[in-house]
């Protein structure tokens, strides 16, 4: 397709609104390329803003400031020892591990040359920190909270989070726990003060991801990029030597061509919202349990392997514990639930099977990895009556009445015996309170000797530090007794067309397909099967996104050049 021949023409051109989108837009502009961004739902910002909003970058300036120990060298240790190499996971060769590693510090200093204002979690460990290279104060970046209101207009256009209250990251992980200890209670007296300030003041406060993505959307919208939402683009345009030369979008219902002179970006999500998708990739899961946004729905993947693009770990997702409470909006993500004293989970059976207090991704696949061998989907969360009043359940407060169609949807499960709760939950009575018998010593004890559970410093981190000797092993004993279902829910999809170091798309054999580029859900992640640390889904995202731009403004300049010569 030539330019001329197109309703529009942009230099670069960006599919779906994520993190990705943002960065690479920027990125694109600050090289001196027109950036457009179509976005095909009515909002701006994707799962990105829906998400805690968190980056894993290693050696990251944040770090280097607080005196935390790190390098290209250990952050590859500990790639290596998560990751590693696999002959199916071509999207983690080493060598996009290692051009990850050393791009992405580059592109937070980027970001913070904009303007951006970032910072670390004081403590976020790394998943694997008991790995070596692993660290336990984390790696881990993120947007400080932003005023909305800096938007005007464009406000209306950022996608909320999913925290409704403006909390910071570490006051996010202490104010569930303001029923326990003081710095819970000191983060919800904070959370209420800032409420109170921006009622008088007039501030629009995001947090998290929407912090992150309302400071990217301003970025981009200073420098001049164009953003248009309710565009979905239909299909990707090719030339007749077979390079992505733009795109055909739905706009009004209006079918629009649109050239990209220096190339078309890729960053639509995942599959997480197609069954037809889950079903053949993913079989055993379902589009019910994601968080993802609605636009999570796979064609651009399907649209790019029409254009000769290889695919790989489908089967893949970042799995995370998910509940369904009636009359929910969506899903109940309970990964901090399960880490805290006074509960388990068991599968159908009535056993434990894994270690509550692992990280999300690696506990879904382990629920996954059971349910081949004994039903563990869903897997039950059982817990006491101290759990029931100290702590979140199902995403409601700590000693707050639970709604009645929780009950008598038999959503949530109550009996003043483990044996009746075992009979209500249809799980068999002598094997749970054998289970929980064993469970119950390891808790007195300190130590799961089991599964490790409070083994690694990522494990206390999601505890109630106000419990001891764990703060994670508590046992249960005090009725009533409760239990919920539980899901091997998901924040994304981990597969999708395959890239290299430039975030080129690659064919089968290898070779690039000229002017296409993709990162974020829309690829086969970077890391695999694995999940090191909080932000390894948006951090590769942002980071590929920025490197795409670059190699894109690089191979215009290059291919002008050589046809003035």
């Amino acid at each position: 397709m030539e330019t001329a021949g197109a309703d529009e023409a942009f230099d670069f051109v960006i599919v779906g609104s994520g993190g990705g989108s943002m960065c690479a837009a920027i990125a694109a502009r600050s090289m001196g390329l027109t950036a457009l961004i179509l976005e095909k739902t009515p909002l701006v910002g994707g799962t990105t803003a829906k998400s805690g909003g968190i980056m894993w970058v290693p050696n990251n300036r944040f770090m280097k400031r607080d005196g935390i120990e790190d390098s290209t060298e250990k952050a590859m240790t500990y790639l290596d020892h998560v990751v590693g190499d696999h002959n199916d996971t071509p999207g983690a060769s080493r060598e996009r591990r290692l051009a990850y590693v050393t791009r992405a510090p580059r592109m937070v200093d980027f970001l913070v040359e904009q303007g951006l204002q970032l910072n670390r979690h004081p403590c976020w460990p790394d998943y694997y920190d008991d790995l070596p290279g692993g660290i336990p104060e984390g790696r881990t970046v993120y947007a400080e909270l932003f005023d909305t209101a800096e938007l005007g207009e464009a406000r209306k256009l950022l996608r909320p989070n999913f925290v409704p209250v403006p909390v910071k990251p570490r006051e996010m992980w202490d104010l569930p726990l303001y029923k326990t200890t003081g710095a819970g209670k000191r983060a919800m007296a904070k959370v209420a003060l800032r409420m109170a300030a921006a009622k008088l003041t007039g501030r629009k406060w995001a947090n998290n991801g929407a912090a992150l993505q309302g400071r990217m959307f301003k970025r981009a919208l200073e420098l001049g990029v164009e953003v248009r939402v309710n565009a979905g683009v239909e299909r990707l345009m090719a030339d007749s030597r077979g390079r992505i030369s733009g795109v055909v979008v739905n706009i009004d219902g209006t079918a629009k061509t649109i050239a990209a002179r220096s190339g078309v970006l890729i960053n639509a999500g995942g599959f997480a919202h197609n069954q037809r998708m889950r079903d053949r990739y993913q079989p055993g899961t379902s589009a019910e349990w994601t968080a993802t946004c609605e636009g999570d729905t796979g064609e651009m993947i399907e649209e790019m392997m029409r254009h000769g693009a290889a695919i790989a770990q489908m089967e893949e997702m970042v799995g995370n514990q998910a509940a369904l409470p009636p009359g929910n909006q969506g899903v109940a993500l309970v990964v901090t639930e399960l880490t805290k004293p006074h509960a388990i989970v068991v599968d159908a059976s009535g056993q434990r099977y894994t270690n509550e207090a692992q990280s999300y991704m690696s506990f879904c696949q382990a629920m996954l990895a059971r349910d081949h061998e004994v039903p563990a989907v869903p897997s039950w969360m059982i817990f006491d009556s101290r759990f029931m009043s100290k702590y979140i359940v199902a995403g409601s407060l700590p000693g707050t009445k639970k709604p009645a169609a929780w009950y008598d949807e038999g959503f949530l499960v109550k009996a003043d015996s483990l044996a009746a709760l075992a009979q209500a939950c249809g799980v068999p009575p002598a094997t749970l309170e054998a289970t929980v018998a064993r469970f119950n010593g390891f808790a007195c004890e300190g130590i799961d000797r089991d599964f490790n559970r409070g083994g690694r410093a990522y494990d206390r981190f999601v505890g109630d530090k106000a419990h001891k000797p764990s703060p994670t092993l508590g046992t249960l004993e005090q009725g009533p007794f409760y239990a919920y279902r539980l899901y091997p829910g998901d924040v994304g999809t981990y597969g999708g067309v395959v890239t290299d170091c430039e975030a080129r798309v690659l064919r089968e054999d290898g070779s690039a397909i000229p002017g296409l580029y993709a990162t974020g859900t829309s690829t086969a992640s970077v890391m695999g099967r694995a999940y090191p640390g909080a932000g390894a889904s948006v951090g590769p995202s942002f980071v590929w996104g920025y490197v795409a731009a670059l190699h894109a403004a690089r191979a215009s300049s290059e291919n002008t050049a050589a046809h003035a010569a």
